[in-house]
Protein backbone atom coordinates (compact mmCIF):
# COMPACT_ATOMS: atom_id res chain seq x y z
CA UNK A 1 0.00 0.00 0.00
CA UNK A 2 2.59 2.55 0.36
CA UNK A 3 6.04 2.01 -1.60
CA UNK A 4 9.41 2.93 -0.39
CA UNK A 5 11.84 3.06 -3.38
CA UNK A 6 15.78 4.11 -2.51
CA UNK A 7 18.92 5.06 -5.00
CA UNK A 8 21.82 6.80 -4.44
CA UNK A 9 24.00 3.70 -3.19
CA UNK A 10 27.30 2.64 -5.00
CA UNK A 11 30.80 2.00 -4.30
CA UNK A 12 33.49 4.80 -2.68
CA UNK A 13 36.72 5.02 -1.04
CA UNK A 14 36.62 6.21 2.27
CA UNK A 15 35.98 9.66 3.23
CA UNK A 16 33.90 9.95 0.20
CA UNK A 17 30.62 10.85 -0.01
CA UNK A 18 27.21 10.00 -1.42
CA UNK A 19 23.27 11.30 -1.26
CA UNK A 20 20.66 8.39 -0.92
CA UNK A 21 17.06 9.23 -1.59
CA UNK A 22 13.94 7.49 -0.57
CA UNK A 23 11.02 8.35 -2.39
CA UNK A 24 7.83 7.53 -1.00
CA UNK A 25 4.34 6.92 -2.28
CA UNK A 26 1.08 4.71 -2.35
CA UNK A 27 -2.00 5.60 0.26
CA UNK A 28 -2.43 4.61 3.97
CA UNK A 29 -6.32 4.65 5.70
CA UNK A 30 -5.44 7.96 6.90
CA UNK A 31 -4.31 9.60 3.38
CA UNK A 32 -1.02 11.06 1.69
CA UNK A 33 -1.21 13.85 3.53
CA UNK A 34 -0.02 12.55 7.02
CA UNK A 35 3.22 13.22 8.35
CA UNK A 36 5.69 10.39 8.80
CA UNK A 37 8.92 9.05 10.02
CA UNK A 38 11.06 8.50 7.54
CA UNK A 39 14.11 6.58 8.90
CA UNK A 40 17.26 5.11 7.46
CA UNK A 41 18.28 1.93 8.63
CA UNK A 42 21.61 -0.09 7.76
CA UNK A 43 22.74 -3.77 7.70
CA UNK A 44 26.33 -4.19 7.35
CA UNK A 45 27.69 -8.11 6.69
CA UNK A 46 27.42 -10.01 9.39
CA UNK A 47 25.92 -7.38 11.73
CA UNK A 48 22.57 -6.49 13.15
CA UNK A 49 20.10 -3.98 11.47
CA UNK A 50 20.78 -0.83 12.63
CA UNK A 51 18.60 2.60 12.77
CA UNK A 52 20.83 5.50 11.49
CA UNK A 53 18.99 8.78 11.05
CA UNK A 54 15.15 9.54 10.93
CA UNK A 55 13.25 12.55 10.37
CA UNK A 56 9.54 13.48 10.92
CA UNK A 57 8.10 14.79 7.73
CA UNK A 58 5.51 17.36 10.08
CA UNK A 59 8.53 19.96 11.42
CA UNK A 60 11.20 18.30 10.27
CA UNK A 61 13.08 17.16 13.60
CA UNK A 62 16.25 14.40 13.21
CA UNK A 63 17.39 11.44 15.10
CA UNK A 64 21.22 10.53 14.63
CA UNK A 65 22.42 6.95 15.60
CA UNK A 66 25.78 8.13 17.41
CA UNK A 67 28.21 6.27 14.84
CA UNK A 68 27.14 8.84 12.12
CA UNK A 69 26.99 11.87 14.20
CA UNK A 70 28.55 14.60 12.34
CA UNK A 71 29.20 12.32 9.11
CA UNK A 72 25.50 11.85 8.01
CA UNK A 73 23.14 14.61 7.22
CA UNK A 74 18.81 13.59 7.15
CA UNK A 75 16.67 16.07 4.94
CA UNK A 76 13.88 16.15 2.94
CA UNK A 77 11.52 17.46 0.34
CA UNK A 78 7.77 17.29 1.46
CA UNK A 79 6.76 18.46 -1.85
CA UNK A 80 8.32 15.43 -3.42
CA UNK A 81 7.42 12.84 -0.76
CA UNK A 82 11.16 12.43 -0.59
CA UNK A 83 13.96 11.85 2.19
CA UNK A 84 17.77 12.22 1.64
CA UNK A 85 20.04 11.51 3.47
CA UNK A 86 23.70 12.45 2.62
CA UNK A 87 26.52 10.59 3.88
CA UNK A 88 29.96 12.29 4.22
CA UNK A 89 33.09 10.74 5.70
CA UNK A 90 32.27 7.63 5.06
CA UNK A 91 33.88 4.62 6.16
CA UNK A 92 34.94 1.06 5.54
CA UNK A 93 32.19 0.38 8.94
CA UNK A 94 29.88 1.98 6.81
CA UNK A 95 29.31 -0.43 4.35
CA UNK A 96 25.82 -1.92 4.83
CA UNK A 97 22.72 -2.18 2.94
CA UNK A 98 20.54 0.84 3.89
CA UNK A 99 17.46 0.48 3.96
CA UNK A 100 14.25 3.38 4.12
CA UNK A 101 11.36 2.84 6.29
CA UNK A 102 8.21 4.79 6.86
CA UNK A 103 5.87 5.08 10.30
CA UNK A 104 3.05 7.18 11.18
CA UNK A 105 3.77 7.06 15.05
CA UNK A 106 6.78 5.57 16.61
CA UNK A 107 8.09 5.18 20.63
CA UNK A 108 11.73 5.56 19.18
CA UNK A 109 12.66 6.66 15.96
CA UNK A 110 15.70 4.25 15.28
CA UNK A 111 14.13 1.60 16.54
CA UNK A 112 13.01 -0.64 13.93
CA UNK A 113 9.94 -2.75 15.31
CA UNK A 114 8.20 0.35 14.82
CA UNK A 115 8.27 0.40 11.19
CA UNK A 116 5.75 -1.24 8.93
CA UNK A 117 6.85 0.15 5.84
CA UNK A 118 10.07 -0.31 4.20
CA UNK A 119 12.04 -0.33 0.73
CA UNK A 120 14.06 -2.95 -0.96
CA UNK A 121 17.57 -1.52 0.09
CA UNK A 122 20.55 0.28 -1.68
CA UNK A 123 23.50 -0.89 -1.20
CA UNK A 124 26.95 1.33 -0.24
CA UNK A 125 30.29 -0.21 -0.06
CA UNK A 126 33.53 2.09 1.09
CA UNK A 127 36.32 0.56 0.95
CA UNK A 128 39.90 1.50 2.04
Amino acid sequence: QVQLVESGGGSVQAGGSLRLTCARSGYTYSGTNMAWFMTWFRQGPGKEREGVSAIYTGDGRTYYADSVKGRFTISQDNAKNTVYLQLNSLKPEDTAMYYCAAALWVGSPLEQRNYLYWGQGTQVTVSS
